[in-house]
């Protein structure tokens, strides 16, 4: 039998039971229970549960704020590291450093800088107008040379390779369509059956295995000024290390017809 005086908090121990229960006499027994351990592994859950969720919670949310943006961190590209430009090949150096344009006039082939991917880095004027519903016909007055801008597949002839080769026209549309607002596009085009030419007047070559893609966009300034920007990629495998890509930019002119200056081709500067 206890002996507790009422009112008074004393310890009775009684370590068949495993909680703390407070008796009719209104006497704290503190029994043999685990307790402390419990209460000290509940508390170090809780801390640790709390760090876990500091350490996931997102700048503004309780987290740690976020570091302020910098042009470094904002970069949509990457414009790092060492650059080079596309060099030729081996075998295309030794054809340029062989360039005779003598060699060329007496051979008839003073055209060889005036093939697609060379003319249309010349200082050239563009005249270009529809043949037919399918076919864009581009004219220059540099080497008076014509291209021929397909939009229906053409069956080009087996071994026959000129300077303009053979080219396939699509349109690339963008936005609008079916009442949707303005309709943007550009045109893409694809030229092989190239002869042999040069891609400069200083003898660098392209093969008759060049692909020659390139895209047309017009842009349109604020004082009415309207441009034509074409991005080409010479893809040669046998002088190129690597696609080569270059922008040509070209101005309409308002007096073009008084201006048109053909001339012939000319294998020299």
């Amino acid at each position: 039998m206890m002996s507790c005086v009422r009112g008074e908090r004393t310890s009775c121990h009684r370590p068949q039971r495993r909680r703390d229960t407070v008796n009719n006499w209104g006497c704290l027994r503190v029994s043999a229970s685990l307790w402390p351990v419990r209460t000290s592994l509940l508390v170090g859950l809780l801390v640790l549960g709390t760090a876990a969720v500091q350490a996931q919670a997102p700048a503004g949310r309780g987290g740690p704020p976020a570091a302020p943006a910098t042009p470094r961190t904002q970069a949509p590209i990457d414009l790092t590291g060492q650059w080079v430009t596309i060099r030729q090949s081996q075998a295309a150096q030794k054809v340029a450093d062989a360039w005779d344009p003598a060699k060329d006039e007496a051979a008839g082939e003073q055209c060889r800088a005036y093939g697609a991917p060379g003319l249309m880095r010349g200082p050239t004027r563009l005249r270009i107008s529809w043949l037919d519903d399918t076919t864009l016909k581009l004219e220059s007055d540099y080497g008076m040379q014509t291209r021929l801008l397909h939009f229906r597949t053409p069956t080009p002839t087996q071994g026959a390779k000129t300077w303009q080769g053979v080219t396939a026209a699509q349109w690339q549309f963008a936005g609008g369509g079916r009442g949707r607002g303005p309709r943007f596009g550009s045109l893409r085009t694809v030229t092989t059956q190239l002869r042999p030419g040069y891609l400069r007047k200083n003898g660098v070559p392209y093969s008759a295995g060049t692909v020659f893609t390139e895209y047309w966009d017009v842009h349109t300034e604020t004082n009415g000024d309207r441009y034509l920007v074409v991005t080409n990629v010479v893809t040669d495998p046998l002088y190129l290390q690597a696609p080569f890509m270059t922008a040509l930019h070209f101005k309409l002119e308002k007096d073009g017809a008084a201006k048109w200056d053909p001339t012939p081709c000319d294998a020299r500067f």
